[in-house]
């Protein structure tokens, strides 16, 4: 069964990390209807309750971890990733 879901992130924090966060999960099946949400910091999509943690992964690999999930030299390299993805995503 298909749910509306939502996962508030950080390091979100411009339209270059939008454009990244959606061109990255348009790859991920069994999701739709992804919005990102930048003044509250989420993504919220439908797609089954099973592939929310898929998403949240995916999410935590391109450098925006679900709020309070990760902490110090973790948090830090998740931020720098974010970098990374934003810029991408303001050249694309």
């Amino acid at each position: 069964m298909t749910t509306a879901m939502q996962i508030e992130i950080e390091n979100l924090k411009c339209g270059g990390c939008e454009k990244s966060i959606l061109k990255g999960l348009a790859t991920m099946e069994g999701i739709s209807h992804v919005v990102v949400d930048r003044q509250h910091k989420r993504v919220s999509f439908i797609g089954d309750a099973s592939v929310r943690d898929a998403v949240a992964s995916k999410l935590r690999s391109m450098g925006y971890p679900e709020k309070d999930a990760l902490s110090g030299l973790d948090a830090g390299l998740a931020n720098a990733k974010s970098f990374v993805n934003c810029a991408m995503g303001r050249m694309s």
